[in-house]
């Protein structure tokens, strides 16, 4: 026999998941899991989650719960989950920006916050980084209004925008902007070399290297998946990262129990490219060109969350980053980010106060759709104890 849960499946962004309110779900968070991941089908040694609703690639195998709150402050809690889709993990560590998207629609169709036309705006506490990100989301007829006409890369239709805003975004996990306390380090990797790179937390922590200091052009798609060396290049960088600044103990450990966060990106100076639809992304329309891993795997746009450290790196002087910008793009208060699937856009305001850089708050425009809502059916075995 089989259990129904209340949930609903929304695209936020590039990214995709079911949704649920966190009452519907066990408080006891050893069953919560075993269940979400019998839901998605994980883990699956195939990587196919064939016995569930995931989609088989890391964008489309997340999941959000989602409250009201108890603070006069924010409106919702967003708790967000990465589910591994060949492990029995999930990764509540960090956050996803594209799916962060979707909690303002869902928080107003829900009935969660009273809806205001032509915009409501959601205080959202997200719970994985105890940060404020506030979602203006359009509304018509007391509902989520998701006609537009606004496109972002990766997502073949347009929608309406929903504007989001990352509020002091720096230290989302480890506490500080920049963790290990430098804007740029040199760390010796093993089987890779050493190797100069920046390590950001702003709405995720995220390492940044020069595509040239792996022997990558940066604007590589199809080889990073074809060629197994290059992602242990980056893997063995990521995960010599995350015992440096202590979120892992051990490299191992990275790669087994903490495959969402820190991020890596390798990145160069903006280039004319095709994208993996074979469209011209020209060297004037960019300011910096990142490929972004995603649990392994090359991410085939750009994560939300990377992006807004990427670009707040880019703004303050030192970080690899901001070596490859043009002299030009120094003063730009919004930058664009060149990747497989097209450019994304992301404003950023940088303060310097004592010689410390304060990251007051990202900007950037998203579209979302509910996809489907009812109920999600899992063996009655995983409720045992519940």
């Amino acid at each position: 026999m089989q259990k129904k849960i209340p949930a609903v499946y929304m695209r936020g962004g590039t990214s995709k998941g079911l949704f649920f309110h966190a009452g519907d779900l066990p408080s006891r968070s050893d069953i919560r899991d075993a269940i979400l991941l019998a839901a998605y089908g994980s883990p699956d040694p195939n990587r196919r989650q064939i016995d569930g609703v995931g989609g088989a690639v890391s964008t489309a195998s997340k999941v959000a719960i989602i409250s009201l709150s108890d603070s006069p402050d924010y409106d919702v809690v967003y708790n967000f989950g990465q589910v591994s889709i060949d492990r029995p993990i999930i990764d509540f560590k960090g956050n996803c920006g594209n799916i962060s998207s979707a909690v303002g629609p869902f928080a107003v169709d829900e009935g969660l916050v009273p809806p205001v036309e032509p915009f409501t705006r959601v205080r959202i506490h997200q719970k994985n980084t105890d940060k404020l990100i506030i979602a203006e989301v359009p509304v018509k007829n007391g509902r989520f209004d998701e006609d537009g006409d606004y496109t972002i890369a990766g997502v073949p239709s347009p929608g309406a925008k929903i504007v989001l805003r990352f509020d002091d975004p720096g230290g989302a996990l480890t506490g500080k902007l920049f963790p290990t306390g430098n804007v740029k380090d040199t760390l010796d990797v093993p089987d890779v070399g050493t190797i100069e790179l920046t390590v950001i937390d702003a709405a995720n922590p995220v390492i940044l290297v020069q595509a040239a200091a792996l022997g990558l052009s940066g604007l590589e798609i199809d080889e990073v998946d074809n060629d197994a060396s290059i992602r242990q290049r980056l893997e063995n960088v990521r995960c010599a990262v995350s015992v440096e600044i202590g979120l892992t103990e051990t490299m191992e450990e990275a790669t087994l129990r903490s495959q969402a966060v820190p991020k890596i990106a390798f990145i160069t100076a903006a280039r004319t490219y095709q994208t993996l639809d074979d469209n011209t992304v020209n060297e004037t329309d960019v300011d910096l060109i990142g490929r972004m891993m995603s649990m392994g795997t090359l991410h085939k746009s750009y994560a939300v969350s990377g992006a807004v450290s990427t670009v707040g790196a880019a703004m303050i002087p030192g970080t690899v980053a901001h070596d490859l910008l043009k002299p030009e793009a120094h003063q730009k208060e919004m930058l664009s980010i060149g990747h497989p699937g097209g450019i994304i856009d992301v404003g950023a305001v940088i303060e310097k106060t004592n010689g410390t850089y304060h990251y007051r708050e990202a900007v950037l425009g998203r579209t979302a759709r509910r996809l489907m809502e009812g109920s999600v059916l899992v063996p009655e075995k995983y409720f045992k104890d519940d």
